[in-house]
């Protein structure tokens, strides 16, 4: 069965955001789905396509194969026996995003680097799947000053400075969140995307610019190119090699094994945030949009299970932050509850970030979280035992 994506112009109300954030890259629709995921008004409707498709010819890695037209590259790799995975190291290729902006599925087709997510295969295509010896790309929004930082930034740094971190941005995740707080880099596939050297010079440049120690990496969800992002770890570190230099992860952790995180801290990562998306498998599904049961088990689980790993291995060497996404409309306070006692469990002095999700992107309809609920989120997790606690709110952060 062959789908394809067509505009609901009854729910379209003309944003823009498909011609200038989120582009389609092929003349006719070969099934990508990156708009249909992208679409701030849900405006897209993925139907079955019965129309008449020619097969055509395709070499891979020096096999020649016949494919249907009108598909991606990933599809035609898949119909050829390739593995296509989410995690690293899973897979020939890997393809977390399928919207475009983290290059993780990067091949050479017609000697052009390429997205195998979001790029149609062509007659008598030439695509090659070893990319190890190209320069890694990602798309990246930034430098920029932040004067809060992140859900893992050292609550007793820069008290009384302007700027506590200088950040980046990396387009594409792995989750489809409705209410995705920075949804214009997320789904982001039409900027130019740069190497990890070149992302790494820019945040040291903005570093000594604003004189900050802290260096982050958000997104989007920074881990799902995992080549880049420890290139990336380690020019930052060379380029900045001294003691107060504080190199930060932001992540949902969801692909944060134990060997990866290992990885990072090699590499020079030495903060590191991580925010499971609630501790009940129905709750992370609502919130990240997985729908696919089992994957959300798993993208659960490793997400605890890296917060655990970090702290029971690199307490002592990483300042380590969990945030807790919170918003009534998908969490209750006792579900809040739970998460403060599995936290605990692990270690009470561990700081912690609670998010206050807001009206966003496809969850417009939720209401942000008054001041004074979020005080009653601070009083529920110090009453649990957590002793560094920080609330977002509508006014600014506080505590711990």
């Amino acid at each position: 069965m062959f789908i394809r994506v067509l505009r609901d112009y009854s729910l379209c109300t003309s944003c823009g955001f498909c011609n200038t954030i989120s582009r389609c890259l092929n003349d006719e629709c070969v099934g990508c789905l990156s708009c249909y995921f992208a679409c701030p008004y849900e405006a897209r409707r993925i139907t079955v396509d019965e129309s008449d498709r020619k097969m055509i010819s395709i070499t891979v890695d020096g096999i020649q194969h016949s494919v249907p037209e009108r598909i991606t590259i990933k599809e035609a790799m898949k119909l050829c026996g390739y593995e296509v995975g989410i995690y690293p190291n899973e897979g020939k290729v890997a393809a977390p995003c399928s919207t475009g902006g983290c290059w993780a599925c990067m091949v050479i087709a017609d000697g052009e680097a390429v997205r195998a997510c979001v790029t149609g295969v062509r007659d008598n295509m030439d695509i090659i799947t070893d990319v190890s010896q190209k320069t890694p790309l990602r798309i990246i929004h930034g430098p920029e000053p932040h004067s809060v930082g992140g859900k893992a930034t050292p609550w007793f740094e820069g008290r009384g400075v302007k700027y506590i971190e200088v950040a980046i941005w990396a387009a594409g995740c792995n989750l489809k969140c409705g209410s995705c707080q920075n949804y214009s880099v997320t789904y982001d596939n039409s900027s130019q995307a740069m190497s990890p050297i070149e992302a790494a010079r820019n945040v040291t440049y903005y570093r000594r610019i604003y004189g900050v120690n802290g260096m982050a990496i958000s997104g989007g969800e920074p881990t799902i190119n995992k080549r880049w992002l420890i290139e990336y770890f380690r020019e930052l570190k060379r380029l900045n090699p001294d003691k107060n230099a504080r190199l930060h992860l932001d992540s949902n952790g969801t692909l944060l094994t134990p060997s990866y995180i290992d990885d990072l801290v090699d590499a020079g990562v030495n903060n590191i945030g991580v925010e499971p998306k609630g501790i009940r498998l129905e709750t992370f599904m609502n919130i990240t949009g997985i729908n696919d049961k089992s994957l959300a088990e798993r993208y659960l689980k490793t997400s605890w299970e890296a917060a655990k790993y970090l702290i029971d291995n690199y307490r002592d060497v990483v300042y380590i932050g969990i945030g807790i996404p919170y918003n009534p409309a998908f969490m209750s306070f006792e579900e809040l509850a739970e998460i403060g006692d599995r936290i605990v469990s692990m270690d009470s002095e561990i700081q912690v970030c609670v998010l206050d999700y807001f009206p966003t992107f496809r969850r417009r309809e939720i209401k942000r979280p008054s001041y004074k609920e979020m005080l009653k989120v601070k009083e529920i997790l110090n009453g649990l035992g957590l002793k560094y606690v920080i609330v977002q709110t509508v006014y600014g952060h506080i505590g711990p």
